[in-house]
């Protein structure tokens, strides 16, 4: 195709690769001095927090390998994600890195691996990949899932790639086995991206779904970008048809069935790269959205029948406020603004605003970027993994998104534009807005990374929520969350008995004073990440909690009232607390 006239072909990029177009300096000009006047407005209230980066004293040494060459293989640059997953039940979250694997041009001595890190309680993990038996040896591999399937009290691990995935069954023990061919979900033939552990039809058993994104080979690698050296680019994915997602249901027995068309998924092809399952209608049923790259999102709303209805244009998540299909990447689901209905934050290219869409409690959602102030980011950055986020504990819930460009040479087509991008912080100052903080939390978050995945957890179970970045092509960041525990917290971690054993899909609501705030146990989240899977909140300088209420799947509920604060809560279906311990 000619590229002169491919220069012209769209509204979002130039040329069949990623090459955005330019906004008008003016424009430019403008959100930077609204970005300055939110910043005087509201500097008076800056958080005295700030993110160090332990991965070196932490004794991790995993670097992502993205297996890159002159050909530019799509599957280079998209991955990959990380998890936090406690697989030992220390009560202590280890880290999973995942990692991606030789192709027909990239051969190595060794064989790449993804990782597993056990925490040793004092601030430094573990490598037990071999040990634990998860290297997924030979995947391609962009994304993680964790979740206890089988209700055995020992979480599991899917590891998403391309052409197949793997799932690791835990034996209790310290190790994994690999049960993919029995338990029948390999995901072949599919480029999976994330994935997400939750119970759509309350049998009490984790389902399991896939976000695919699109058909690629090396056999169908197209050359993009210009002809003349170093100017090759990885090409725009309308080059590549989409693919269904992949929903799995749970027999019991070990095994899954695929069940996609049946459950009424299959209705159009996706190009998904992120997912998160929660309860965006209030009616104890998990819904799912999937966030999708260059054209419109998904939100399947559980029918309550073992089916579901693709609802996100009547919803109004499908596209952006002004009709345009966008580059959707990782995605999350909380309630911002605290009136007891999940929103959904996506994150996107560069040249494109992040989206907030504020759930109205009608059956829709309003885009409401610029109305939070988060559209007044910088257009410049493009966002991967992400998630809402108290990281000052003050009892709002903030958004912190992860950023880095799909081509190693953006630089040669746009010199506002570079491969490696800084983090964001948006704190939530009330009122439905936002502040972007990103510079007064250290110089550690402020580093230009290529980044990808990212999981939130208390990883050192002081009280505060740290960040795991994953990077293509370059060392994990662990930053640890320094200050954020100034202000009271509590953190819960459930234990289904007629709900499946992690209770994902129940309703944590908590009450302090004036302080009402609802969490979903989510499946999914961020791009390509788990997140920690326990339920933390922030109380600001509320010194006790009300009442603790968790909705189960079941439709059980449990309450805990006059519950001190700074503390984490053991809590089983039917009774109640079981087990609690101070932060160290």
């Amino acid at each position: 195709m000619n590229y002169c006239l491919e220069r012209m072909k769209s509204l979002h990029y130039r040329g069949n690769f990623r090459r955005p177009i330019r906004r008008p300096a003016t424009i430019l000009a403008v959100f930077g001095l609204v970005i300055g006047v939110s910043a005087l407005l509201f500097s008076d209230r800056a958080p005295a927090v700030r993110f160090v980066d332990v991965l070196a004293r932490a004794g991790i040494t995993f670097k992502h390998d993205n297996a890159a060459t002159p050909e530019k293989y799509f599957i280079e640059t998209m991955g990959a994600g990380c998890g936090w997953i406690d697989y030992n039940n220390d009560g202590l979250l280890d880290a999973y890195f995942v990692q991606s694997a030789e192709t027909r041009l990239y051969k190595l001595r060794d064989p790449l691996r993804s990782a597993l890190y056990r925490n040793n309680g004092d601030g430094t993990f573990s490598d037990v990949t071999s040990e634990a038996g998860v290297g997924a040896e030979g995947l391609f591999g962009f994304g993680v899932a964790a979740g206890d399937y089988d209700n055995d009290g020992f979480m599991d691990l899917y590891v998403v790639g391309w052409d197949r995935s793997i799932l690791y069954h835990n034996n209790g023990d310290g190790t994994f086995r690999d049960v993919t061919a029995q338990a029948g979900v390999a995901n072949r033939g599919h480029w999976g991206s994330s994935a997400a552990f939750f119970d759509y039809d309350k049998d009490s058993r984790l389902d399991l779904m896939v976000a695919n994104y699109v058909v690629w080979s090396p056999d169908n690698n197209l050359y993009c970008g210009e002809h003349r050296p170093g100017y090759r680019s990885y090409c725009h994915p309308d080059n590549h048809q989409g693919q269904l997602p992949t929903l799995y249901h749970n027999n019991g027995d070990g095994t899954f069935t695929e069940v996609t068309k049946q459950a009424g998924m299959a209705g159009e092809l996706g190009k998904g790269l992120g997912l998160v399952a929660a309860d965006f209608d209030n009616d104890g049923w998990t819904d799912v959205f999937q966030a999708n790259d260059t054209m419109r999102n998904f939100l399947f709303m559980n029918n309550r029948d073992g089916t579901f209805r693709d609802a996100a244009i009547i919803m109004g998540v499908g596209y952006s406020k002004d009709g345009r299909a966008e580059a959707g990447m990782g995605t999350d689901a909380g309630d911002y603004d605290g009136d007891g209905w999940m929103d959904i934050y996506v994150t996107h290219l560069d040249h494109e605003l992040d989206r907030l869409y504020h759930n109205n409690a009608d059956g829709t959602f309003d885009d409401v970027t610029l109305e939070s102030q988060i559209g007044n980011q910088p257009f410049l950055y493009s966002g991967f993994g992400m998630g809402f986020v108290d990281f000052d504990n003050d009892g709002a819930l903030d958004i912190f998104v992860a950023n880095g460009h799909i081509l190693d040479n953006i630089e040669l087509f746009q010199h506002e534009v570079t491969y490696a991008e800084p983090k964001l912080m948006f704190r939530n100052v009330g009122g439905g807005r936002f502040e972007n903080v990103s510079s007064q939390l250290g110089s550690d978050f402020s580093r230009p990374r290529v980044s990808r995945g990212t999981a939130l957890g208390d990883y050192d179970n002081d009280g505060d929520l740290d960040l795991l970045v994953s990077n293509n092509g370059q060392s994990p960041e662990l930053l640890r969350n320094e200050g954020g525990n100034l202000n009271n917290w509590i953190t819960l971690r459930l234990r289904g008995v007629q709900s499946n054993r992690d209770g994902i899909g129940a309703r944590v609501k908590v009450v302090a004073g004036g302080l009402v705030r609802i969490m979903d146990a989510k499946g999914g989240t961020s791009y390509q990440s788990a997140h920690d899977p326990r339920i933390h909140f922030g109380l600001g300088t509320r010194e006790k909690v009300d009442l603790v209420q968790i909705r189960w799947p079941s439709g059980k509920i449990d309450e805990l009232k006059n519950v001190s604060v700074n503390q984490f809560l053991y809590i089983k279906e039917g009774g109640g607390l079981t087990g609690s311990r101070q932060s160290p």
